[in-house]
Protein backbone atom coordinates (compact mmCIF):
# COMPACT_ATOMS: atom_id res chain seq x y z
CA UNK A 1 0.00 0.00 0.00
CA UNK A 2 1.31 3.42 -0.94
CA UNK A 3 0.72 6.07 1.74
CA UNK A 4 1.44 8.92 -0.68
CA UNK A 5 -1.38 8.30 -3.14
CA UNK A 6 -3.53 11.23 -4.41
CA UNK A 7 -6.51 10.50 -2.15
CA UNK A 8 -4.37 10.34 0.99
CA UNK A 9 -2.48 13.50 0.06
CA UNK A 10 -5.74 15.40 -0.53
CA UNK A 11 -7.04 14.33 2.87
CA UNK A 12 -3.82 15.45 4.55
CA UNK A 13 -3.66 18.89 2.96
CA UNK A 14 -7.37 19.74 2.65
CA UNK A 15 -9.19 17.67 5.25
CA UNK A 16 -12.35 19.78 5.64
CA UNK A 17 -13.28 20.72 2.09
CA UNK A 18 -16.68 19.79 0.67
CA UNK A 19 -15.92 20.58 -2.98
CA UNK A 20 -12.63 20.10 -4.80
CA UNK A 21 -10.97 19.93 -8.19
CA UNK A 22 -7.47 19.95 -9.60
CA UNK A 23 -5.73 23.20 -10.40
CA UNK A 24 -5.30 22.07 -14.02
CA UNK A 25 -9.05 21.45 -14.45
CA UNK A 26 -9.89 24.78 -12.77
CA UNK A 27 -7.46 26.67 -15.04
CA UNK A 28 -8.85 24.96 -18.17
CA UNK A 29 -12.46 25.63 -17.07
CA UNK A 30 -11.84 29.35 -16.45
CA UNK A 31 -10.11 29.68 -19.84
CA UNK A 32 -13.08 28.02 -21.59
CA UNK A 33 -15.58 30.22 -19.74
CA UNK A 34 -13.70 33.34 -20.88
CA UNK A 35 -13.47 32.02 -24.45
CA UNK A 36 -17.17 31.10 -24.64
CA UNK A 37 -18.08 34.41 -23.03
CA UNK A 38 -16.33 36.09 -25.97
CA UNK A 39 -13.73 37.54 -23.65
CA UNK A 40 -15.98 39.58 -21.37
CA UNK A 41 -18.97 40.32 -23.60
CA UNK A 42 -21.53 37.76 -22.38
CA UNK A 43 -22.20 35.23 -19.66
CA UNK A 44 -21.07 31.64 -20.06
CA UNK A 45 -21.21 28.57 -17.89
CA UNK A 46 -20.78 24.85 -17.44
CA UNK A 47 -22.04 21.83 -15.60
CA UNK A 48 -19.32 20.39 -13.38
CA UNK A 49 -19.13 16.61 -13.41
CA UNK A 50 -17.67 14.35 -10.77
CA UNK A 51 -18.53 12.07 -7.93
CA UNK A 52 -19.56 12.18 -4.29
CA UNK A 53 -17.65 10.26 -1.67
CA UNK A 54 -17.97 10.42 2.12
CA UNK A 55 -19.90 13.69 2.01
CA UNK A 56 -17.39 15.34 -0.30
CA UNK A 57 -17.67 16.30 -3.95
CA UNK A 58 -14.79 15.91 -6.42
CA UNK A 59 -15.03 17.68 -9.79
CA UNK A 60 -13.18 15.81 -12.54
CA UNK A 61 -14.73 17.14 -15.76
CA UNK A 62 -17.16 19.72 -17.14
CA UNK A 63 -19.62 20.27 -19.97
CA UNK A 64 -20.01 23.82 -21.26
CA UNK A 65 -23.58 25.04 -21.60
CA UNK A 66 -23.23 25.92 -25.27
CA UNK A 67 -21.77 22.49 -26.07
CA UNK A 68 -25.18 21.11 -25.03
CA UNK A 69 -27.39 23.88 -26.40
CA UNK A 70 -25.74 25.90 -29.19
CA UNK A 71 -28.07 28.84 -28.48
CA UNK A 72 -27.62 28.87 -24.68
CA UNK A 73 -25.50 32.03 -24.63
CA UNK A 74 -26.91 33.96 -27.59
CA UNK A 75 -29.06 36.36 -25.55
CA UNK A 76 -26.06 37.49 -23.47
CA UNK A 77 -27.28 35.57 -20.42
CA UNK A 78 -27.55 31.82 -19.94
CA UNK A 79 -30.76 30.17 -21.19
CA UNK A 80 -30.69 26.42 -21.77
CA UNK A 81 -33.51 24.70 -23.61
CA UNK A 82 -34.68 21.83 -21.40
CA UNK A 83 -34.60 19.42 -24.35
CA UNK A 84 -30.80 19.33 -24.08
CA UNK A 85 -30.72 17.91 -20.55
CA UNK A 86 -31.13 14.38 -21.96
CA UNK A 87 -27.79 14.92 -23.73
CA UNK A 88 -26.24 15.94 -20.41
CA UNK A 89 -27.52 12.79 -18.70
CA UNK A 90 -26.18 10.67 -21.58
CA UNK A 91 -22.74 12.29 -21.19
CA UNK A 92 -22.80 11.62 -17.44
CA UNK A 93 -23.76 7.98 -18.01
CA UNK A 94 -21.06 7.42 -20.64
CA UNK A 95 -18.37 8.94 -18.38
CA UNK A 96 -19.61 7.27 -15.20
CA UNK A 97 -20.04 10.66 -13.51
CA UNK A 98 -22.85 12.86 -12.23
CA UNK A 99 -23.52 16.59 -12.24
CA UNK A 100 -22.10 17.78 -8.91
CA UNK A 101 -22.24 21.56 -9.43
CA UNK A 102 -22.72 24.26 -12.00
CA UNK A 103 -20.75 27.40 -12.65
CA UNK A 104 -21.36 30.59 -14.60
CA UNK A 105 -19.84 34.03 -14.90
CA UNK A 106 -21.25 37.45 -14.16
CA UNK A 107 -19.99 40.80 -15.50
CA UNK A 108 -19.70 42.37 -12.04
CA UNK A 109 -19.76 40.60 -8.69
CA UNK A 110 -20.55 37.05 -7.69
CA UNK A 111 -23.97 37.57 -6.10
CA UNK A 112 -26.93 35.56 -7.32
CA UNK A 113 -29.36 37.37 -9.57
CA UNK A 114 -33.13 36.94 -9.14
CA UNK A 115 -33.03 34.64 -12.15
CA UNK A 116 -30.25 32.53 -10.57
CA UNK A 117 -32.27 32.13 -7.37
CA UNK A 118 -35.59 31.44 -9.08
CA UNK A 119 -34.31 29.08 -11.78
CA UNK A 120 -31.62 26.73 -10.48
CA UNK A 121 -29.81 24.76 -13.17
CA UNK A 122 -30.32 21.59 -11.15
CA UNK A 123 -33.25 21.85 -8.75
CA UNK A 124 -32.18 19.09 -6.38
CA UNK A 125 -31.49 19.97 -2.74
CA UNK A 126 -27.75 19.94 -2.06
CA UNK A 127 -26.77 21.04 -5.57
CA UNK A 128 -23.93 23.58 -5.56
CA UNK A 129 -23.81 26.65 -7.81
CA UNK A 130 -20.69 28.78 -8.29
CA UNK A 131 -20.56 32.27 -9.76
CA UNK A 132 -17.31 33.82 -10.98
CA UNK A 133 -17.16 37.64 -11.05
CA UNK A 134 -15.74 39.82 -13.83
CA UNK A 135 -16.43 37.23 -16.56
CA UNK A 136 -13.78 34.95 -14.95
CA UNK A 137 -11.00 37.36 -15.92
CA UNK A 138 -7.98 38.01 -13.77
CA UNK A 139 -7.27 36.21 -10.54
CA UNK A 140 -10.27 34.53 -8.94
CA UNK A 141 -9.52 34.06 -5.24
CA UNK A 142 -12.05 31.77 -3.58
CA UNK A 143 -13.04 34.66 -1.34
CA UNK A 144 -14.59 36.34 -4.41
CA UNK A 145 -16.31 33.27 -5.88
CA UNK A 146 -20.00 33.07 -5.09
CA UNK A 147 -20.80 29.62 -3.68
CA UNK A 148 -24.42 28.65 -3.11
CA UNK A 149 -26.12 25.43 -2.01
CA UNK A 150 -29.66 24.79 -3.20
CA UNK A 151 -32.04 23.87 -0.36
CA UNK A 152 -35.17 23.31 -2.46
CA UNK A 153 -38.25 25.46 -2.96
CA UNK A 154 -36.17 28.26 -4.56
CA UNK A 155 -34.24 28.66 -1.29
CA UNK A 156 -30.45 28.86 -1.17
CA UNK A 157 -27.72 28.82 1.45
CA UNK A 158 -24.81 31.15 0.76
CA UNK A 159 -21.38 29.89 1.72
CA UNK A 160 -19.88 32.87 3.61
CA UNK A 161 -16.64 34.36 2.25
CA UNK A 162 -14.83 33.48 5.49
CA UNK A 163 -15.21 29.71 4.88
CA UNK A 164 -15.03 29.52 1.08
CA UNK A 165 -11.38 28.44 1.05
CA UNK A 166 -12.24 25.57 3.41
CA UNK A 167 -15.40 24.67 1.47
CA UNK A 168 -13.81 24.71 -2.02
CA UNK A 169 -10.30 23.30 -2.45
CA UNK A 170 -8.23 23.58 -5.62
CA UNK A 171 -5.40 21.07 -5.46
CA UNK A 172 -2.39 20.11 -7.55
CA UNK A 173 -3.90 16.70 -8.28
Amino acid sequence: MNFFNPVTMCRLFAPRHELSCSWFLWYRLKAKLRERGRHCSRESGAFMLGYREEGRVRIVDFVLYDDLDPNALESGIVRIDGRYFSDLWAICKSRGLTVVADIHVHPGGSSQSHSDRDQPMISRPGHIALILPCFASGPQPRLNIGIYRYLGGKQWETVPPSVRSQFFHISLI
